[in-house]
């Protein structure tokens, strides 16, 4: 048996579906059980039921924004109810000074939840996806609606993202296989792409010839928090670009390695994807 935290999410729910195709039974965590949609067989649980949802329990997944401030109290129980393994997400920047993660102005606490797990003496796991590819829907899919040019700063600003199904299916494999505890694992997409190289690849994949227009990053950073993102994210996020123009890109392969598969490019991440860009 293992339970889900976060389980309706971005990676909750592939991650449920990944658990389900290895045969585990499976209870999620989730605020409104009655609409999340599970196949028959999984068990659904308001987090207020968290006692319930983990009697039994062989394995845990954490999500770092569903438990956040609980995180401690989570695993007190989960020690008490006797689970035998928690795997933790985090991010790939965990390890960074505070200020230079932009995800920390939203409000994440990826190294207070990692922080949590690894000292709570459970064996553990810790997975450190890169940034997700679909957060390029929420950059990006706005102006699509208003033409084929996608305006933005740092065209040459390049990362690995992340197919959210391979972040999944690592998460599922140190759930169910003990070969990786105690391990902080980084995971990356299968390469570093510039902005202004997966503008063309959405493009190519919705039939449209879409382009990259780089544009004053003060001007960007304006047009941002005019249209609701917090000052302080935008101006980290900038920060981020901005000095991370002039060192490589970091690529790992353990997707590969721990899943015997090639890592998801970010044009397989599209063509998955391609439906919601319109």
């Amino acid at each position: 048996m293992y339970l889900v935290t976060g389980a309706t999410g971005i990676i909750g729910r592939p991650l449920v579906e990944e658990l389900l195709s290895g045969g585990a039974e499976i209870r999620a965590i989730t605020r409104d059980p009655q609409q999340a949609g599970f196949p028959a067989g999984v068990e659904t649980f308001a987090p207020e039921a968290i006692h319930a949802a983990l009697r039994g329990v062989h394995g845990l997944f954490v999500h770092p924004r569903a438990a956040k401030d609980n995180t401690d109290e989570l695993l007190r129980l989960a020690a008490e109810q006797g689970v035998r393994k928690v795997v933790v997400m985090s991010a790939i920047n965990v390890d960074d000074d505070p200020g230079h993660q932009p995800s920390r102005y939203n409000g994440d606490r990826n190294a207070e939840v990692e922080r949590a797990v690894t000292a709570s003496g459970l064996p553990w796991v810790a997975v450190r996806p890169s940034s997700f590819a679909i957060n390029t829907l929420g950059m990006w899919r706005g102006q699509l609606a208003f033409g084929d040019t996608v305006r933005g700063p740092y065209g040459g600003f390049a990362e690995a993202v992340i197919h959210e199904r391979d972040v999944a299916a690592v998460i599922a494999r140190a759930l169910l296989d003990d070969a990786l505890l105690g391990r902080k694992i980084p995971i990356t997409g299968p390469e570093a792409l510039r902005l202004d190289e997966m503008v063309p690849i959405i493009g190519a994949a919705i039939g449209r010839p879409l382009r990259f227009q780089e544009v004053p990053a003060e001007a960007a950073a304006q047009a941002m928090i005019r249209n609701g993102l917090g000052e302080q994210f935008v101006r980290a996020l900038m920060a981020r670009y901005r000095r991370e123009m002039e060192r490589p890109a970091t690529v790992t392969t353990e997707v590969e390695t721990i899943l015997g598969r090639p890592a998801r490019g970010f044009a397989d991440w599209v063509g998955d994807h391609a439906g919601a860009w319109s």
